[in-house]
């Protein structure tokens, strides 16, 4: 019992300390009345397909509702699996078989979590790399080294430099629009990551949520593409993009034992992911127009993301650095200066902008004064007012 007389629940050591959580505290930003946020990659709902989406989910009740609201496999709905493996097959030869359902793409990384990592294990990561992994294969008590990375994306003899140092139970990148840095890598730096993970006899874990918001040309193949990478890498996707974040059901391709190994610690998180979500989804994906949809917000929100780049010129100071991406949902800033942007956003939330600061996207020694923006919520105008806010918040600062 505690002084106040409340029972104190002994903690896992994992969880002992933790009083906050990046994550939340995103959330937090995003839901507060008169903020412009510019933290969560919150889609504009406005863009949502409604119809379509509503069509889908009447559509399974109208014909399978029975089976909807009945338990169903770990694996997944095979008519969603199906979906998955053809979209995947564009550019990786995939079945159904080879397709493992989640409720969102964050389950997934806390599933492979479960299933490779033991206490102590080193996980290479891209410096910065996605927070929520970091959470996920902390909580699984990895250790995370960063592997540095410039505008293409991770460095392949740094990455090849550390395989060496600390034979990593994987690797972990987000090749397209990378979160937090929005950067995608060439065509010919996949294949030198692919060459150093074939060599080294390296797992790759592959994140993909944001490859086809690319703003032209074709989405770039996966590094599973790649010969010979496709046994030794699970791949991970999600709707969230493609459809709505609500709609929480993404997917994990892999081969072999790793399979079954995956559907267990499935079992263990979920047991199964909705199975109404699963068989709408798999009927959206069937029936509606997606290559329509996306190129209906491709170019929304490269308009978005341009207005951003410009806006952030005028704000910034001498020296500051942002990325320019060509897809996804995020820029990268580093301010420099010895500017903490954790003290930043305390005086952007007073002026009415949120964004998130960058010290939660590495696995050690963080940039304290970088940040990430999301381009893809609001209009040029209101990015425009977001950022006057947010050079005042610099200004106070």
């Amino acid at each position: 019992m505690s002084a106040q007389g409340e029972f104190r629940f002994r903690l896992a050591d994992r969880l002992d300390g933790v009083d906050s959580s990046p994550v939340r505290d995103l959330l937090d930003a995003v839901s507060k009345e008169g903020v412009i946020s510019f933290a969560g990659g919150v889609p504009d709902p406005a863009y949502f397909e409604v119809e379509d989406i509503r069509a889908a989910y009447d559509w399974v009740f109208e014909n399978d509702a029975q089976r909807a609201l009945q338990y169903a496999s770990s694996e997944g709905e095979f008519e969603l699996r199906e979906q998955a493996a053809f979209r995947i097959s564009r550019y990786l030869e995939t079945t159904p078989e080879q397709i493992q359902v989640t409720t969102g793409s964050q389950e997934g990384l806390f599933a492979v979590a479960q299933a490779l990592v033991n206490p102590g294990d080193v996980v290479l990561v891209e410096r910065p790399t996605y927070l929520a992994a970091v959470q996920a294969f902390e909580l699984n008590g990895a250790r995370l080294i960063g592997v540095p990375t410039d505008d293409n994306g991770v460095i392949p003899h740094e990455l090849e430099k550390l395989i060496a140092e600390h034979s990593p139970k994987f690797v972990y990148l987000i090749p397209s629009f990378q979160n937090p840095s929005g950067v995608c890598m060439s065509v010919e730096r996949r294949a030198a990551v692919a060459d150093v993970l074939l060599r080294t006899g390296t797992a790759l874990v592959e994140d993909d949520p944001y490859g086809e918001l690319c703003f032209e040309g074709e989405p770039l193949p996966p590094i599973a593409s790649e010969p010979g990478m496709s046994a030794q890498t699970i791949l991970l996707n999600s709707v969230s993009k493609v459809i709505a974040p609500g709609v929480r059901i993404g997917w994990m391709r892999s081969e072999g034992p790793i399979q079954f190994t995956l559907t267990v610690a499935k079992q263990a998180i979920g047991l199964q992911s909705p199975v109404p979500d699963q068989l709408a989804v798999a009927r959206y994906l069937a029936t509606a127009d997606v290559e329509a949809h996306l190129d209906k917000v491709r170019p929304v929100y490269a308009m978005r993301a341009k207005a951003m780049y410009q806006s952030l010129q005028r704000i910034l100071p001498d020296g500051a650095e942002v990325t320019q991406p060509d897809g996804g949902m995020f820029l990268w800033v580093r301010l420099g200066h010895g500017i903490d942007t954790t003290r930043l956003l305390e005086i952007a939330l007073d002026e009415g902008v949120a964004f998130v600061p960058g010290a939660s996207f590495f696995a050690h020694d963080p940039d304290r004064s970088t940040m990430r923006l999301s381009f893809v919520t609001h209009s040029p105008e209101v990015i425009d007012e977001g950022l006057d806010r947010l050079g005042r918040a610099l200004a106070k600062y």
